[in-house]
């Protein structure tokens, strides 16, 4: 476990993503990026789980120059009630992140295009992306995946399946 000091462990929020199946309040809280592929594994070991948890967005741009695109649009798809599609869609596909890659996934959900790519370049989306983010830095996040699992930051690549 990590010793935060005095940092403010994440809460959930009345508008995160939660993910998973089943109504139950999700015991995690999970900070990753798109283009990370420690973060594509958790997610594929979460998805196998029986439980639900809580998606925050904590693009690396240092190392993962299209995870803030990424994360801008799949806001942008949870505009038009496909976020989760989106989702799915980028953590399927890591390679291809790049504008036309995000439209085809945007066009192959039944997404307006246009409003989209409006959409995920937008102050309310980019607001949302930096909330997460900034969330994450106040929690000690500093790389990816993190989860805290009811309120306690747990180890790289936890929890286990």
């Amino acid at each position: 476990m990590s010793d935060l000091g005095s940092a403010p462990l994440p809460s959930l929020a009345p508008d995160d993503h939660l993910l998973g199946p089943g109504a139950d309040a999700p015991s995690l809280v999970v900070y990753a990026d798109y283009e990370c592929p420690y973060c594509a594994a958790l997610h594929l070991r979460l998805r196998a789980r029986d439980a639900r948890w809580a998606f925050r967005h904590f693009p690396v741009r240092s190392k993962h120059p299209r995870a803030w695109a990424a994360a801008c649009a799949a806001e942008a798809a949870g505009l038009q009630g496909a976020f989760e599609p989106m989702h799915e869609a980028l953590y399927a596909d890591q390679a291809r992140l790049e504008d036309p890659h995000l439209w085809e996934r945007a066009r192959a959900l039944g997404l307006d295009v246009e409003r989209f790519d409006a959409d995920r370049r937008s102050e309310p989306v980019v607001a949302r992306v930096r909330r997460d983010f900034e969330s994450g830095v106040r929690a000690g996040v500093v790389t990816t995946p993190t989860v805290f699992e009811r309120g306690r930051m747990r180890p790289l690549g936890a929890p286990d399946a």
